[in-house]
């Protein structure tokens, strides 16, 4: 029995996984709607970053959502298969994937995917671990399902430098969603990809501008508690940093 399965630690992440899913249950329809407008930009840039790609490769969009990036990946790879443990989100990406024969989506938990060792080309994750209390164990799941030389897509919002505008940030997202824990910074990010012997292969960082009021829809908030969150915002519209690596599993 590994450490991350030991009663305590399994019923601590339980509870986890039911607040977020609890979360994101109501809001699925609001990410379905999202994932549909984003999956041709994830796409255009995955496939730059990830190439060359041979296109038959095996790949795993580990908390999958509302299906982003299984989409975006689905026209560049033989094969997708998305995972997530929120039942509605998977309800709606199933839907947004009908008629794609090469996407499929599955219930599981990051933390313990249900796959073999070594079983995909590609594993990749987007907004996701700014969720996860521990983001390392999720990421050596990651890394585990990965075959050796085969590439890893990390795409998820950068804390900014300066702790006290990072804490700002945090404390912004949280009254807005209560399933974020931490904004992952670049260095963070860093650090976890050197705890796992990965070879950073290209990195870029995309400056995306957000509408308040839509991302409050995003976050199911309303009433007194859109107000008071509405009170913490950077702004009515505000820009953040998405970092989007390509890593490669080393032997």
């Amino acid at each position: 029995m590994t450490p991350s399965e030991r009663p305590g630690k399994a019923d601590d992440r339980e509870q986890r996984n039911e607040v977020v899913r609890a979360r994101f249950a109501s809001v699925a329809a609001h990410f379905a709607e999202r994932a549909r407008e984003q999956a041709p930009r994830i796409s255009e840039r995955a496939g730059r970053l990830l190439a060359p790609l041979r296109g038959d490769e095996r790949a795993l969009d580990a908390g999958t959502g509302a299906g982003a990036l299984a989409l975006g990946l689905a026209p560049l790879v033989g094969e997708v298969i998305g995972c997530d443990i929120v039942p509605e989100l998977l309800a709606e990406a199933r839907k947004l994937a009908s008629g794609l024969a090469n996407v499929s989506f599955v219930e599981g938990d990051i933390f313990a995917l249900p796959f073999e060792t070594g079983s995909f080309d590609i594993v990749g994750t987007i907004r996701t671990l700014h969720h996860l209390e521990h983001p390392e164990r999720a990421f050596s799941e990651l890394v585990r399902v990965t075959r050796p030389n085969g590439r890893l897509l990390v795409i998820d919002q950068l804390a900014p430098l300066d702790p006290p505008r990072a804490m700002e940030i945090d404390r912004f997202e949280r009254a807005r969603d209560p399933s974020h824990v931490r904004t992952l910074s670049d260095q963070d990010m860093r650090g976890l990809f050197d705890m796992n012997g990965l070879t950073l292969l290209r990195q870029e960082t995309v400056s995306e501008e957000r509408d308040l009021e839509h991302f409050l829809d995003g976050g199911g908030c309303e009433g007194e508690e859109r107000e008071r969150v509405r009170r913490l915002a950077p702004g009515p519209t505000f820009t953040v940093e998405a970092g989007w690596y390509v890593l490669e599993r080393r032997v």
